[in-house]
């Protein structure tokens, strides 16, 4: 009598492109390349779409049993992805596209390379990160809670995401952000809020923008947060709290030197004898529990997400699998 003959499963790709985004007949080109060469079975496509954030495509590409999915698009379709794939243990590849990428470039992946990006998605290997969540609360009650994977941002930071001018953003970058950051720094409007980290005691605080983050380099290499890390287990957060002009004149000094004297021998030495600033201040913790005065934007990688009048932000430690080179 015979028996079946036991055949292994032979491993599949799924693609989850913004086709606005990237040539796609390069794109697939590169993946049918390297399917072959790693002799795997045809790959799986989904689009996203104008009227969806990405999600329904991540979904689908989840739900498509895929032994990697590779996301094709900026920080905010990487966003959606890692929302739908963490806790999953499906390996996440990234080819990123677009003028931000900060995620990328925190983690020194290559930008707009489609054959570097693909090939690594079919024989890389696998490199857990964190993932952080903010659960908001809105003016109304209603809390929903997401993820981000670079930074989310209350105050002068929120305000620039929701207000810059899409076009602008698209055309010039972060020069399009000149404008709010200019009004903001002129107004020097600034928000009242209560803060607690983890299960310590609730403080409260005067502050222009806080920013809490999984990733600490901004464009053009600006060192935000120094001592973020996307696999550490912990967020970092930093408030602004200049006072006048001559207040974000010490913030800019800040940033600019930040690198300087968290990156370098000698300027960590120096550190140890400068006073800490109060105007750029720093603080660590695995949860963060923010609640406002008065309901302000909020932002999540660059994405608005309307006004809040509370939030939560946590980290799930190596919550996510990437796929790497």
């Amino acid at each position: 009598m015979s028996t079946p003959e036991n055949h292994a499963r032979v491993p599949r790709a799924a693609v989850v492109v913004n086709p606005s985004k990237v040539d796609l007949a390069a794109l697939r080109a590169a993946v049918a390349t390297e399917q072959a060469a790693a002799g795997w079975a045809d790959t799986v496509w989904f689009e996203t779409d104008a009227a969806d954030d990405g999600a329904a495509a991540a979904a689908a590409a989840h739900g498509s049993d895929a032994d990697v999915v590779l996301v094709v698009g900026g920080d905010g379709t990487l966003r959606v992805a890692a929302e739908v794939l963490h806790g999953t243990g499906t390996p996440l590849a990234l080819l990123p596209t677009g003028t931000g990428n900060l995620y990328a470039r925190n983690l020194g992946l290559p930008l707009n390379d489609v054959t570097r990006s693909v090939r690594a998605a079919f024989h890389g290997h696998d490199r857990p990160v964190d993932v952080a969540f903010a659960a908001l609360t809105t003016p109304t009650g209603e809390t929903t809670e997401h993820a981000f994977l670079v930074m989310a941002g209350i105050g002068l930071d929120a305000r620039m995401a929701a207000d810059t001018n899409a076009r602008l953003k698209k055309r010039f970058g972060w020069l399009a952000y000149s404008d709010p950051i200019a009004r903001s720094v002129v107004g020097n409007r600034q928000v009242d809020l209560r803060y607690r980290l983890d299960d310590g005691q609730e403080h409260g605080m005067r502050a222009h923008t806080v920013i809490v983050g999984n990733c600490g380099t901004l464009t053009a290499g600006v060192l935000l947060l120094p001592a973020a890390q996307p696999d550490d287990g912990l967020l970092d957060a930093v408030a602004f709290r200049p006072s006048g002009a001559f207040g974000w004149t010490k913030v800019g000094y800040g940033l600019t030197f930040n690198r300087f004297f968290h990156r370098t021998g000698f300027g960590r030495l120096l550190a140890r004898f400068l006073p800490r600033s109060r105007t750029l201040g720093y603080t660590t913790a695995r949860t963060l529990d923010l609640a406002l005065d008065a309901a302000e934007q909020i932002q999540l990688d660059g994405d608005p997400f309307g006004t809040v009048v509370a939030a939560r932000l946590r980290v799930e430690h190596d919550g996510l699998v990437l796929r790497v080179a």
